[in-house]
């Protein structure tokens, strides 16, 4: 999608190289003369990241490297911390520092009101966009939306490996409920939300209604001509660590008004954060991490809530 608007540049970013070369040979039948540049690099490496932004100049940057998902990163908050914060600081400040047009951050609506420690780090990585508003011609932005179909961590592939078993498949809730919404449709609306924003936004995608996780195993089931519960068993295993029944996109305390695209809402948010203070509460952050993983875990919770874990709510 990015290669539709012709860019003179497409450089992709990750550490994952076998990834990088994949993705590589897909993209260059649709060049179109622009030139695919690989770079093989670690969002926390901060020394490497700033002289990539030093030599590159990219104008368009849109950043997605995080940790994912809940239960494991409950597990390995450390490492949670290390990327979704300390890593999105690294590009930040280097998109700032060097010249970039807009920033684009993509986060979750596990951000909103956090149960987890992902959705934690994702809450920080917003507060960290916001502040970085107006400190630089930069436009920083972030796009805040639920569960993408197909996506890498989706559950639709695992309920179909699943199948394909013969089952069971694995439902943690009857009751649970996502927003979900195709690749395709979250790549347009994310690079449309970078031509809107002014800086500073938060923007929130619009997903429908939510999904309950059980009717959409069922969905899955029958799309094979199968019958869910008798072909294929569906067996609950519970709500697992750092899990919430059900998610919302924009805090209770927060609105979100229409932009001009339909599918696209800014929210509105009584809360500010001055760059220097929360960078000096993230550089605490980082010094515990080297320390002590539960006071790691604790000043996490301060900065993300204002106070220790909140209970899930259902």
């Amino acid at each position: 999608q990015v290669l539709a608007f012709h860019p003179r540049r497409l450089i992709m970013l990750d550490n994952n190289e076998s990834g990088l070369y994949n993705l590589h040979l897909e993209l260059e039948p649709f060049s179109g003369g622009a030139v695919l540049q690989i770079v093989v690099a670690d969002v926390v490496n901060r020394q490497k990241i700033e002289r990539l932004f030093a030599e590159l100049r990219p104008e368009i940057v849109f950043h997605a490297a995080a940790y994912k998902h809940v239960p494991l990163m409950e597990e390995h908050p450390d490492e949670a911390v290390r990327v979704n914060i300390l890593g999105t600081r690294n590009v930040a400040e280097a998109a700032c520092r060097y010249g970039t047009e807009r920033l684009v951050f993509i986060s979750t609506d596990k951000a909103v009101d956090p149960t987890s420690i992902m959705g934690a780090t994702k809450r920080v990585g917003e507060m960290l966009i916001s502040a970085m508003a107006g400190t630089s011609p930069t436009l920083c932005t972030a796009v805040r939306f639920g569960n993408v179909l197909g996506s890498r961590g989706s559950v639709v592939p695992t309920f179909e490996r699943q199948i394909e078993k013969g089952g069971p498949v694995t439902v943690t809730h009857p009751d649970m409920t996502r927003y979900f919404m195709s690749i395709q449709e979250a790549v347009a609306l994310v690079i449309y939300a970078a031509s809107l924003t002014r800086g500073g936004d938060l923007f929130v995608l619009d997903m429908g209604e939510q999904v309950r996780i059980e009717e959409l195993a069922q969905g899955l089931i029958r799309l094979r001509g199968l019958r869910p519960g008798v072909d294929i068993p569906i067996r609950y295993i519970g709500v697992r660590s750092g899990e919430k029944l059900h998610e919302s996109l924009v805090e209770d305390d927060g609105e979100a008004e229409p932009t001009e695209h339909p599918s696209i809402r800014r929210v509105n948010s009584n809360h500010e954060w001055r760059r220097t203070d929360l960078c000096r509460q993230i550089d605490s952050l980082a010094r515990a991490l080297e320390e002590d993983r539960q006071a790691a875990t604790e000043v996490l919770w301060k900065i993300a809530c204002g106070a220790p874990r909140a209970l899930p709510r259902s």
